[in-house]
């Protein structure tokens, strides 16, 4: 609904007030008058005559007068999931936009696409929940304030930036999987609608090798989302049952991946990743997980990267497979 919002109004800074008005409103109606028909609907159809009313009042007071070149007449579909998906896309390419300040390029779609709370984004970037939350007000500001288009060609938009674009959704995908705490532990809901993202954009650009490359990481790693807790508790990959892992969802991103010829850039770091992932995902049990294979293909990411996060997995990988000493000297090369 957010993103629908956006599109059809133009103003970033209104909406997330607008929505959030149209919660408190139902809240407080829903109980004695009843659910309505189509809960959605209405929730739109409120957020949107309050965002409406805003800019009639900003016309009125003669400052904003253009922005009343909006769709009143228009009502959401009962099922806009394919509208949906391409405005997301918008917002994301929206996002990555290179007015932006670059510290909330890849926070602000979280917020905005994936509904993302701004408390888990800030712990995804170690920052503290006030500081994210002005980051997002300031990047809101600037995307009204710089005028920065909101309806440019998708496709032409998507490809000038498509490795930002590819970050993004692989950021999004990660903060579904940061640790959180009670009942919000993991949110496997948000890393698959980051998964659904991927999916889009392989359908518009299929022959794009990151965009390929993502989605099979994406699909090899969110097959296990059923096994990755148990009773409130992480379960490490030695220990997760492998029968509840998403089989069907682990062969389509085997098959990505072995369409995916060594590349350059962003996209051989996502092969790469995606062959470490795919490395587990074909092992029948954690004893028999080639962890030289995966050492092996640390090695060239490590290269290729110089990440400390990927030296320490390199390490980790070496140990398991050749023992602790190997390990302690390949961490120090």
């Amino acid at each position: 609904m957010l993103s629908l919002l956006v599109a059809r109004t133009r103003r970033i800074d209104l909406v997330e007030d607008a929505l959030s008005e149209a919660f408190v409103r139902a809240a407080d109606r829903w109980p004695d008058e009843g659910v309505p028909t189509n809960p959605a609907g209405w929730l739109y159809t409120t957020a949107y005559r309050q965002a409406v009313g805003r800019l009639r009042a900003e016309a009125v007071a003669g400052r904003k007068a253009p922005l009343l070149a909006v769709r009143p007449d228009w009502a959401p579909p009962d099922d806009a999931q394919g509208e949906l998906a391409d405005d997301r896309l918008h917002l994301i390419v929206l996002s990555r936009h290179p007015a932006l300040p670059k510290e909330s390029r890849s926070a602000l779609p979280l917020r905005l696409v994936l509904g993302t709370p701004t408390e888990q984004i800030a712990r995804l970037f170690l920052v503290l929940t006030a500081t994210m939350a002005a980051r997002l007000t300031r990047a809101k500001k600037k995307i009204v304030g710089a005028g920065i288009p909101l309806r440019a060609p998708l496709e032409d938009e998507l490809r000038s930036r498509l490795d930002e674009v590819c970050r993004t959704t692989y950021l999004a995908f990660t903060a579904g999987y940061t640790p959180g705490t009670g009942p919000d532990l993991l949110r496997a809901d948000l890393a698959g609608e980051a998964v659904r993202r991927a999916a889009l954009l392989a359908d518009l650009l299929p022959d794009v090798p990151q965009v390929r490359a993502l989605l099979a990481l994406l699909l090899l790693q969110h097959s296990r989302r059923d096994a990755r807790q148990r009773h409130g508790h992480l379960v490490t990959l030695a220990d997760q049952h492998r029968s509840l892992w998403h089989h069907d969802e682990i062969r389509a991103g085997l098959t990505l991946l072995g369409g995916l010829e060594p590349g350059e850039g962003y996209a051989e770091e996502l092969r790469l990743q995606a062959l470490i992932a795919a490395e587990h995902a074909r092992a029948p049990t954690a004893a028999e997980t080639d962890w030289t294979a995966i050492a092996g293909h640390y090695a060239v990411l490590e290269a290729r990267t110089g990440s400390p996060i990927v030296r320490l997995n390199r390490a980790v990988a070496v140990a398991e497979a050749q023992g602790p000493r190997p390990a302690s000297i390949s961490s120090r090369d």
